[in-house]
């Protein structure tokens, strides 16, 4: 057996964790490989609406496992809330979810160096969700972490006093940064108790011995490939490997181990936060798109940038992650349109390119635009392909043409119902 990886091709947002919770029962195991409670999967069925942070997106479905990879960090204050909203839905949490105990934890004092250092930034900030995740991955190259696994040990206490020392310290450099750790700490302290109160294991021989038993796994990324740490539109990124990649560093599985790569992206594009975003539109279809496709963030309620699809950013994208199949979001988002924009190459300096070129931030960049005819249908209501618009398949076929991986997922709504299968 394989891991077949789901992940977002684009800056993040683009839909993983509806797909997740679609494919969902065809796996034994969902295992989510990075990120953080900056990561907001919503999923929704039974007309209601479910966000999840750091839980995988396979809670919800029966006789599945999820497990929290190692290369997740997790912040306990967020991680009890999440299981508090579960609650009503009678789901066995216990039997359904388990946690790596080589996870790093997220301190109270984590998120507070997240902030001073977006303020210090002024007018440069990078647009941080402010949950200190930067600050966590930093103590986790910086080998003074604590993880999952330590709350298990009698000198946990020592070992957070220490780590909450050395934070105190650094803060006390940003000067006019008013803080309360004292307030901030019940709450931690609260969150690491239900954490103990969870199955902790050795994920990478557990992921291991589970592939060995013939066990069918889904690795979850969050956030997307344009936001990589190495890959992404640095620096403003996340603070993690959101790529293929990533899960063999974030679960503990050998390359050679991976299956079917998904990639995940939206008929049109969007990005929260700074940065840049060569097809980004800043005049009243931009604001169309944003209202039909409620386009705000699930963890931050931020509005999100805008813009047509993004073709060199794309297949940029697909080749970083070896993806053998595409999911397309939010089609019926593009309904009321007589045409669709396509960027199909940037110019920069004069030239024109197909790909994307080391550092796209503070250079004029002229997208190149094809034209496709919309399809100007409501198709909320499709419940199968071949009732589909021609205009929509055609557009489905010029991007399978241009990208060269087969569009296999369809979505035209946010229900896992209004999820189509467009395998030939």
């Amino acid at each position: 057996m394989k891991v077949d990886v789901l992940l977002g091709l684009q800056w993040g947002d683009e839909g993983k964790g509806k797909i997740v919770d679609v494919l969902t029962p065809k796996y034994d195991i969902i295992a989510r490989f990075q990120g953080g409670p900056n990561a907001g999967h919503t999923l929704e069925f039974e007309g209601i609406k479910h966000v999840l942070h750091t839980i995988p997106s396979g809670i919800f479905r029966e006789d599945t496992l999820n497990l929290v990879g190692n290369g997740v960090v997790i912040d306990p204050v967020i991680f009890q809330k999440e299981l508090e909203k579960l609650a009503p839905f009678n789901i066995n949490i216990k039997e359904r979810l388990i946690l790596s105990k080589k996870a790093h934890l997220i301190l109270p004092t984590h998120r507070l160096l997240d902030a001073a250092s977006e303020s210090a930034k002024g007018k440069n900030k990078i647009g941080s969700t402010l949950k200190g995740i930067g600050p966590t991955y930093m103590d986790k190259t910086g080998r003074n972490g604590l993880r999952v696994g330590d709350i298990f040990m009698a000198n946990f206490q020592e070992k957070y006093e220490a780590l909450k020392a050395k934070h105190v310290e650094l803060l006390n450099h940003h000067a006019g940064f008013e803080y309360n750790i004292e307030e901030l700490e019940p709450a931690f302290f609260e969150g690491i108790e239900v954490l103990r109160g969870l199955t902790a294991v050795d994920s990478e021989q557990f992921i291991n011995d589970a592939l060995k038993s013939g066990k069918s796994i889904l690795a979850e990324g969050a956030q997307g490939t344009l936001l990589d740490i190495d890959f992404g539109t640095y620096p403003f990124v996340t603070s993690s490997n959101t790529v293929t990649a990533g899960t063999c560093t974030g679960l503990g599985v050998a390359p050679t181990r991976i299956g079917n790569v998904i990639g995940i992206f939206k008929a049109y594009c969007t990005r929260v936060g700074s940065g840049p975003f060569p097809t980004e539109l800043h005049d009243e279809v931009g604001e169309k798109i944003r209202k039909d496709g409620f386009e705000f963030g699930a963890t931050t309620g931020r509005p999100r940038r805008c813009g047509w699809i993004d073709l060199p950013a794309l297949r940029y994208a697909i080749m970083i992650n070896g993806v053998t199949e595409l999911s397309m979001m939010k089609a019926d988002v593009l309904d009321n349109f007589e045409t669709i924009q396509v960027c199909t190459h940037y110019i920069i300096d004069g030239e024109k390119v197909d790909y994307l070129p080391f550092d796209i931030d503070g250079i004029e960049i002229t997208p190149v635009y094809k034209e496709i005819k919309g399809w100007n249908t409501d198709l909320t209501k499709l419940t199968s392909m071949n009732d589909a618009p021609q205009e929509l398949l055609d557009y489905i076929a010029y991007l399978e043409e241009e990208l060269e991986v087969p569009i296999a997922t369809v979505s035209v709504g946010p229900d896992r119902n209004q999820t189509l299968d467009n395998r030939k």
